[in-house]
């Protein structure tokens, strides 16, 4: 079967969680680089990354890549790739995104434009037309330069992989999907260990977990842009991906996955996500403020998205917050805690300081993922 280059963008900082999860599948990685993780694998490759993966924003099957310093040269370059390979003479194609960083051609537009005319010219001398009716199936395409190399894909996805399609409701400030899987990731919780989330929102972190947990698929409930590109991926494998992801699904398990909130909205938006999730049976919900915090057993773990106090008036109520947070913690027997957040006295503030710190960019906002360890659990006897 013909292999192809996949690229997976992913969170700045989520490219080693991503790396994993890909070999994780089954696939061969490629480049590692700064917010993407590119991959090798088959036409099933599209299906199964697509509905398997937890922590990427979208899969792009990569149709080129060159240097290109002037508009001439984008122009002769984007045309002589194969573009009839992927796109069918009724196929919808437009270039959707362009970004640009330290290079020569920066103007979004221009290279949009520029790159759209190159692909028709190609495309007019392939399939001997001078007019495409473009209502086919959809290949959004995206380029993006870094120091003057283009990279160029086309969206397998559509809509951004974290919309799962549960979180219907929600609240201020939520966390993204992929984000709060990459995040979970990040720590040793597994479905045996107790995790609890004191500010859990429209219920992301715990929703997520309970989903990692009963090994359901985050792509199990939606559609792909790329269900369609029977030319290139036959439908047999988005039914072979969703039948494997039907039969993992095991929700007869025990877990202790809570989340509090003292908002009483937010409580419900929670519930209602994880219904339509399909986890409500796995996860607690409860209305209760960080500081009335309390487990009688050890080991668990918080991981948690708690107020950054963007607004001015929130502001002045972080430090008593953190200071909450801080004597609930401590209050935790040999527990681990697991913090995002902009608020840069948050250490001060918890009385803590963090054992690990790692910088992510949540949208454009600088965020700090704090990490207090606690010990690991004893071995069990086999």
């Amino acid at each position: 079967m013909t292999q192809m280059e996949l690229i997976a963008p992913c969170h700045f900082g989520m490219e080693a969680v991503l790396k994993r999860e890909i070999l994780d599948l089954g696939y061969e990685i490629a480049k590692v680089e700064d917010g993407k993780v590119t991959f090798i694998a088959d036409a099933a490759g599209i299906a199964l990354s697509n509905v398997f993966l937890r922590t990427p924003e979208r899969i792009l099957l990569k149709a080129g890549e060159f240097k290109a310093v002037t508009f001439d040269e984008l122009f002769e370059k984007t045309k002589a790739l194969p573009w009839e390979n992927y796109i069918p003479k009724d196929g919808k194609f437009w270039v959707a995104k362009a970004n640009s960083v330290k290079s020569a051609l920066f103007s979004p537009s221009d290279i949009q434009s520029i790159m759209k005319k190159a692909i028709v010219e190609r495309l007019k001398g392939v399939y001997g037309i001078s007019w495409f009716p473009e209502d086919g199936a959809s290949f959004p395409i995206r380029v993006a330069f870094m120091k003057d190399v283009a990279t160029i894909g086309i969206d397998t996805s559509g809509v951004s992989l974290h919309k799962r399609g549960y979180r219907q409701m929600t609240v201020k400030a939520p966390i993204t999907e992929t984000l709060a899987s990459a995040l979970i990731m990040l720590t040793p919780w597994n479905k045996d260990r107790i995790l609890v989330d004191p500010f859990c929102g429209s219920g992301t972190f715990p929703i997520e977990a309970a989903m990692m947990a009963a090994d359901m698929a985050p792509g199990m409930n939606r559609s792909f842009l790329a269900e369609d590109w029977k030319h290139l991926v036959p439908r047999r494998f988005w039914y072979d991906a969703v039948e494997e992801a039907n039969d993992r699904v095991n929700l007869n398990i025990e877990t202790d996955i809570q989340g509090y909130d003292i908002d009483p909205e937010a409580l419900k938006a929670a519930r209602f996500n994880a219904r339509e999730a399909g986890v409500d049976k796995l996860i607690h919900f409860q209305q209760r403020a960080v500081k009335d915090l309390r487990h009688p057993k050890p080991y668990g773990f918080l991981i948690t998205n708690p107020p950054y106090g963007e607004r001015l008036e929130e502001k002045a109520a972080l430090p008593q917050l953190y200071r909450e947070i801080g004597e609930s913690f401590r209050r935790l027997d040999k527990w681990s805690m697991y913090l995002i957040t902009s608020y840069d006295r948050a250490e001060n503030d918890i009385g803590r300081k963090a054992d690990k710190n790692r910088k992510i960019y949540n949208g454009m906002l600088k965020t700090y993922y704090y990490q207090f360890l606690g010990p690991k659990p004893p071995r069990r006897n086999q």
